[in-house]
C-alpha cells in the first residue's frame, strides 16, 4: 500500500511550479547556453511576474544550481545503478555516453564551458564525488564496503587539492575519465562535424584502449 503524501496542498503547488520553471529553464538552455537564462523570460513565459517567480527560485544562480544538482545525481544514480550490479569500466563508458547522448544540455552544463560568474556550491562537489567513487569501484576490481566508498571520497578530494602521489587505482580513475569526456565533449559540442568518421567509434575505441590489457 502506497504511503500517503506528507506535504500540504501548497507544498505539493510549490513544487510543481519550480518543476515547471526548471522545465522552461532547460528549454532556454537548448536555445541559448546557461549564461543566456533569465528568470524574467521564464516568467513571461509562464504567464507569472517576475517577482511572483522570484519567490521560487531567488536569483539565476538558485536555479542553474537547481539544474547542476538534477544533472550530477541523474549520473550518479545511473553509474550507482550499474555499480551496484558489478558493471566493469566498459559498461559505465557506455552508460556514461548513452546519458550525455539522451540529453546533451544536460551534459554541457556540468561538463562544458563554464558559465561566466556562477559557482556551484559544495555539495554539488559531493555528488560529483559520489559518481567518481563508483569509478573508482571499478578501476580497483573489488566491490566497495561503505566506508572504502568514503575513503575513496576522501582521496578524490584530497588530490583535487593537489595530494602528491595520487594511488594507482585513483591516477587510472582520472585518466580514464578525462579521455572518455574529452571526446564526449567534443562530440556534443559539435567540433566532428564534416570529419568524416563516426564519433561512436573513436569512444569505442577509447574504451578499448583504456580497459585492455
Amino acid at each position: 500500500m502506497a504511503e500517503p503524501d506528507a506535504k500540504t496542498p501548497r507544498e505539493r503547488y510549490r513544487a510543481q511550479v519550480r518543476d515547471e520553471i526548471k522545465q522552461h529553464a532547460w528549454e532556454q538552455i537548448a536555445t541559448a547556453g546557461a549564461s543566456a537564462l533569465s528568470l524574467n523570460a521564464i516568467a513571461k513565459r509562464m504567464g507569472l511576474s517576475g517577482p511572483a517567480l522570484y519567490r521560487y527560485y531567488a536569483n539565476r544562480d538558485e536555479l542553474i544550481t537547481e539544474l547542476v544538482r538534477d544533472a550530477y545525481r541523474s549520473l550518479a544514480d545511473t553509474f550507482r545503478a550499474h555499480g551496484d550490479a558489478g558493471a566493469d569500466l566498459a559498461a559505465l563508458a557506455r552508460a556514461l555516453r548513452a546519458w550525455a547522448l539522451d540529453d546533451p544540455q544536460r551534459y554541457l552544463l556540468v561538463y562544458g564551458t563554464p558559465v561566466p560568474g556562477y559557482q556551484a556550491p559544495e555539495d554539488t562537489t559531493r555528488i560529483a564525488g559520489e559518481i567518481m567513487a563508483v569509478l573508482l569501484d571499478a578501476c580497483a576490481g573489488l566491490p566497495l564496503t561503505p566506508t572504502e566508498f568514503d575513503e575513496h571520497l576522501d582521496d578524490h578530494r584530497a588530490w583535487a587539492g593537489d595530494h602528491p602521489a595520487p594511488s594507482s587505482v585513483l591516477r587510472r580513475a582520472v585518466t580514464f575519465w578525462t579521455r572518455l569526456h574529452g571526446v564526449l565533449s567534443l562530440e556534443l559540442a559539435g567540433h566532428f562535424a564534416g570529419m568524416g568518421f563516426d564519433p561512436a567509434r573513436l569512444y569505442a575505441a577509447e574504451v578499448d584502449a583504456l580497459t585492455g590489457p
